[in-house]
């Protein structure tokens, strides 16, 4: 397959995104009433009554309906797209690759949605712990666009890092990165996974921090014992043809 035919087959691809993306945004605006009821209880389940998010436009409703349906687009059509994505890598591929490519891909929605939900569940203690700061005789009038980029950035955030070590396994696979390579990197591994765990995780107490920094240097690890096994059955599959 030329260049050309590669670019062609890339617009198809991303057309396919694209069209999965809108009507998954025309199902996440029908959604949108329970997303949002589900997204503001951390701030009805608050003992103060003084809490709630207000509109500052006219049209502030209407942009946030817009951008709640997209952000629930992007998460219920992960499968779609992440199909897409190995659609286009397989006819490069050999019969083997793809069956990886597959695994890779099952995984990853697994990973995604793993994190995703950790990131819901860190959601409402976040809002909890953050509002107690608020003085008893204040009255806490939060736009209704900034809390919920907040909550949500904080879940993608979180599901994004649980992919990491499939990534890494993956440039294995590829061959750009050897175990050898990532273990010797633990310490940067380590600094990344708690500096990711600090800006991403908005609680002051640091033992969110902490578990979530652990759980992402867990994963590394794993990465590099898949990324280490991988190049032990590729070197005996190499010798057992140089002997044949």
């Amino acid at each position: 397959m030329g260049i050309f035919e590669h670019l062609r087959e890339l617009r198809k691809r991303l057309i396919y995104i694209l069209v999965g993306l809108a009507i998954g945004t025309v199902a996440g605006w029908y959604l949108y009433d329970p997303v949002m009821a589900f997204i503001q209880r951390p701030l009805h389940d608050l003992a103060s009554s003084t809490v709630t998010i207000n509109f500052q436009t006219i049209g502030a409703a209407f942009d946030l309906k817009l951008t709640v349906s997209m952000w629930i687009a992007v998460i219920i059509t992960s499968p779609w797209w992440i199909t897409q994505c190995g659609i286009f890598i397989v006819p490069a591929l050999k019969r083997r690759e793809r069956l990886f490519v597959a695994i890779f891909g099952f995984v990853g929605v697994i990973l995604f949605l793993a994190g995703a939900a950790s990131g819901v569940w860190i959601a409402p203690r976040a809002v909890e712990i953050l509002q107690s700061f608020v003085p008893d005789d204040s009255v806490s009038l939060l736009q209704a666009h900034s809390y919920v980029s907040f909550y949500m950035r904080l879940v993608l955030a979180f599901g994004l890092s649980f992919l990491t070590p499939e990534l890494l396994v993956a440039l294995n696979f590829l061959g750009v990165l050897s175990s050898r390579t990532m273990l010797k990197g633990w310490r940067w591994a380590t600094v990344a996974a708690f500096t990711f765990a600090a800006i991403a995780n908005p609680l002051p107490s640091p033992w969110p921090m902490i578990i979530q920094a652990a759980v992402l240097i867990g994963f590394y690890l794993c990465a590099v014992l898949i990324s280490w096994i991988h190049e032990k059955i590729g070197a005996r599959k190499s010798r057992s043809a140089s002997t044949s």
